[in-house]
């Protein structure tokens, strides 16, 4: 078994470890993991049903809106991770029970370290991912862009900024945000801080926390998984 090979269908089939959806999802940050632990996976390419003109079409690919996916995630969301007989279908939970599972280094060491990996992966699902999702929606440099569009991004800017100094100050004392190397911790709040990476008069306000994106990015299974991330239709 090779570490993400994709097919389609809903049924585990005997694998350990399956992930449901494309990578363009929030599926990657289970796909960062997995190449980060090493851990063989299955991958089956659930596409978001919004992306499809006609979801519940006869001959409509595999989509959250399909109904043998609903059986794994009445909410029609992906990701969902299979391992076994357990079903999770929230993406920091995912995360979090993955790097639980393997331990170090991507896991915590000890209580105090999961109480911090918890505290810093809520905070900016909680703080940063609902403004930073309005910056990657509706930001276009170099592109015109409506009034109403423009005072969106603005306002989601300027919200983002206590959150952003959050990070700042920790990540200018500390190359990690916990035990001193890279966990899921910082695999979740980077891949949500991604999000808003395109406003770069944000970031320019924070080197250090553009400066820990960045070294995030430069690792090699994140590599991995932009680069599938990339192949997979837009």
């Amino acid at each position: 078994m090779r570490a993400g090979m994709t097919e389609s269908g809903c049924d585990s089939g005997g694998f350990m470890l399956t992930i449901h959806g494309v990578t363009r999802s929030r599926t990657s940050r289970l796909i960062w993991l997995c190449h980060e632990i090493g851990v063989d996976f299955r991958q089956i390419p659930v596409i978001q049903a919004y992306r499809l003109p006609w979801p519940d079409a006869p001959d409509a690919p595999l989509n959250t809106q399909s109904p043998e996916f609903l059986k794994l995630s009445p909410a029609g969301a992906i990701p969902v991770l299979q391992d076994g007989d357990l079903i999770l279908t929230e993406s920091l939970a995912c995360t979090l029970y993955l790097a639980r599972k393997y331990g170090l280094p991507f896991g915590p060491a000890d209580l105090a370290e999961e109480g911090l990996v918890l505290q810093w992966s809520f905070y900016a699902g909680t703080w940063i991912e609902p403004d930073a999702l309005t910056l990657l929606m509706l930001h276009r440099p170099g592109q015109a862009q409506p009034g109403e569009d423009q005072d969106l991004v603005a306002q989601a800017a300027e919200r983002l900024i206590r959150p952003m100094r959050v990070f700042e100050t920790h990540l200018a004392q500390h190359e990690w945000l916990v035990g001193n190397r890279f966990t899921v911790a910082d695999l979740n709040a980077a891949e949500i801080l991604r999000y808003a990476q395109g406003y770069a008069p944000l970031f320019d306000e924070f080197p250090a926390t553009k400066a820990w994106l960045a070294h995030c990015q430069t690792r090699p299974a994140y590599l991995k998984m932009w680069a599938e991330r990339q192949a997979e239709p837009e």
